[in-house]
């Protein structure tokens, strides 16, 4: 609960853009424990007035953030400790180990979770998610991860693996995966240190989804001894101001990451296969050193996202002898609202078997959780024994196909999770920023 709370007018050093933020002290299990932290996700106009009374006493949720400002070259500090309201966009909701029930012959989803934060930027009808100013792919991998958790309801101790694909990690040496493995407590804690192997990955959008077959695979292995393997896809899509060179990006980026947990318990929806295609495909891309990619413009279609995810999907359909009747559901990357549809239409996909998937429209493309979030909203609906087929793509170029067949799992488990993607598409609580609000925020403390 938010005790007492007071408001800091001006930026610190150590809050060099945050302007005006509340700053109070927070008590947990009925005062016996008290500690400050600052309230985030709140925007407080220069000069304008807060209403204490209308905070102090409210509940609230530890969120995971920046901690301060600090320069190019230093280490982003981290913490668990700002806080946002319990009864807003982000609910409570508690972490509980349970005890698995079955185990499949065939590995797949055993957990997911999604998050976006409740900044939108909305131009005709497009909206798409952005970031707090104290937001960045690190923490919106291990805010997907925490809840990926709970919606599972593994041991977090039996996840022996731990695989994060981004394109916009604030590092260029320095991995995301042990950062998330630090906080959710990955792996057997051995000391100081966490008994688990952690890795980022980069292939553009399909970062995460690469991984999918190598988690499956992992904990499928009996010698390899992990039980469970956490897959996460997170960022904080990168473009340029529109009025640069590769601004055109600028129109669809988002902010967001989605996490999955794979092994062969308490299964939510077995991997039937899957297939994946490659070819040196320069249609998006970013130097070292540069901070905003640049396209080929029209080459980044037919030669680059079609010609790839048709392949994927066509080869993974032959291979297992499928029919698009057979298939319940159609994901495809989505960079834009064009081309997930254009794809879907040309592999003979109807409407109801892919716009249930599309959700570019109410986040934007979020990179490595584009698809990932798209597979998300469809398991936030599907009834046991579906299948649905995903078809990921990055640029480079690739794309990456699997079918998926929900299991009953699927229903037992939806009640651990309030935070599904309609929920966080549709809340009450989303607030609206202007382009200028929307570059300072995309740039960070």
């Amino acid at each position: 609960m938010l005790e007492l709370c007071t408001l800091i007018n001006e930026p610190t050093n150590k809050f060099t853009k945050l302007g005006c933020y509340v700053y109070g002290i927070v008590s947990f299990h009925n005062g016996k424990i008290r500690v400050p932290g600052r309230l985030t996700d709140k925007i407080v106009g220069q000069g304008e007035e807060v209403d204490f009374s209308a905070l102090e006493g409210r509940e609230v949720v530890p969120r995971f953030r920046r901690r301060y400002s600090v320069g190019r070259n230093d280490i982003i500090p981290t913490i668990s400790l700002a806080f946002t309201f319990a009864d807003e966009y982000y609910p409570h909701q508690e972490y509980k180990v349970v005890k698995p029930n079955k185990e499949y012959e065939t590995p797949g989803i055993v957990g997911y979770g999604v998050y976006t934060s409740r900044f939108r930027i909305k131009e005709g009808s497009i909206e798409r998610s952005v970031p707090f100013i104290d937001e960045d792919a690190i923490t919106a991998a291990v805010e997907a991860g925490k809840l990926a958790l709970i919606h599972s309801g593994v041991n977090s101790s039996l996840v022996g693996k731990i695989y994060v694909g981004s394109e916009s990690n604030p590092y260029a040496v320095k991995p995301i995966a042990s950062k998330v493995a630090q906080v959710l407590k990955l792996g057997e804690e051995e000391g100081d240190v966490q008994g688990v192997d952690a890795v980022d990955t980069e292939f553009a959008c399909k970062a995460a989804t690469s991984m999918f077959k190598d988690a499956v695979s992992l904990v499928n292995y009996p010698k390899a001894n992990v039980k469970y393997a956490m897959v996460i896809g997170a960022d904080n899509s990168q473009a340029a101001p529109r009025n640069c060179p590769g601004g055109e990006l600028d129109l669809f980026v988002g902010f967001g990451g989605c996490a999955y947990i794979f092994g062969k318990h308490d299964v939510i929806a077995e991997i039937e296969g899957w297939y994946s295609c490659t070819s040196d495909t320069p249609d998006f891309w970013r130097r070292d050193g540069e901070p905003y990619p640049m396209h080929g413009g029209r080459f980044t279609g037919d030669p680059a996202y079609f010609k790839h995810v048709r392949k994927s999907a066509k080869k993974l359909m032959e291979r297992l002898g499928l029919q698009v009747s057979d298939i319940n559901y159609f994901v495809a990357h989505q960079p834009n609202m064009r081309f997930p549809v254009k794809v879907a239409k040309e592999l003979g996909f109807k409407e109801e078997q892919y716009l249930p998937s599309l959700q570019v429209a109410k986040f934007g493309n979020t990179y490595s959780g584009s698809s990932p979030v798209g597979l998300a909203a469809v398991l936030d609906i599907a009834k046991p024994d579906e299948r649905i087929l995903i078809a990921s793509y990055g640029s480079g170029a690739g794309s990456d196909a699997y079918s998926l067949i929900t299991t009953s799992q699927i229903v037992d488990k939806r009640q651990r999770q309030k935070l599904t993607v309609r929920y966080q598409a549709e809340n009450p609580f989303l607030e609206y920023v202007d382009y200028t609000t929307y570059r300072q925020l995309k740039l960070g403390m």
